[in-house]
């Protein structure tokens, strides 16, 4: 059986691709924080991603982290940490992940960015920013591997009603109904609508280098 490893797994968007994908692979499912059947994996610590990150089929960057501040107000620190998770963590696990799926005649990669990198929304300097790099990064390593059967694609979910988007919304002092009327269809999307977005990349032989937006009309608002 195919392997796969999902990053954030713990909750939300990530425990949603990692039970999509069980039964068509065997799932490495990877949290920062440990929990049952979940490998403990801080995706912004290079040793931590080179011991894990091995020989897989599948790489499901999902684990990211949000601010809401605009950028005035957000720290350097802050800044850092964004970028450290978001941007540094799915780089690594695609630097590490790669050699091992060209020596196995292939693979596939996932990342999830968010619609944050493709249009402007209010206080979210540096997560829009580290998502538009994911973005960046997504279509880079598609055309750099290509040639070696490794596709790279990515999914932008617009507002997810998940607990990392409640814990948002505490910060920010929004609220979900703000949220849901911002969505031209009415409602959040769910976690397990984006790992079917997740899994249809996985497996579409003819797509790499795509960006997949799954945001319930937003960006064509």
């Amino acid at each position: 059986m195919k392997q796969a490893l999902v990053t954030g797994a713990g909750s939300g968007i990530g425990a949603a691709v990692a039970a999509r994908l069980r039964g068509e692979y065997e799932v490495i499912a990877t949290d920062a924080e440990p929990g049952p059947g979940l490998v403990e994996l801080d995706v912004s610590h290079e040793s931590q991603v080179a011991e894990i990150v091995g020989d897989i089929d599948l790489l499901v960057n999902v684990a990211g982290i949000g601010s809401t501040t605009s950028a005035p107000e957000t720290s350097l620190a802050v800044w850092e940490e964004v970028f450290a998770v978001n941007a540094r963590g799915t780089f690594l696990c695609c630097k590490y992940a790669i050699p091992g799926m060209i020596e196995r005649g292939g693979g596939s990669i996932v990342n999830v960015a968010s619609v944050a990198a493709l249009v402007g929304l209010r206080n979210r300097a540096a997560y829009s920013a580290s998502k538009g790099a994911v973005v960046a990064l997504t279509r880079a390593l598609a055309v750099d591997h290509v040639g070696d059967n490794v596709r790279v694609n990515c999914v932008c979910p617009g507002t997810v009603d998940s607990p990392w988007v409640r814990r948002l919304v505490e910060d920010s002092g929004e609220s979900l109904d703000e949220l849901r009327a911002r969505q031209p269809l009415g409602r959040l999307g769910t976690p397990e609508e984006i790992a079917d977005a997740v899994a249809y990349l996985a497996g579409a032989e003819f797509v790499t280098g795509s960006v997949l937006v799954v945001d319930g009309g937003l960006t064509a608002a």
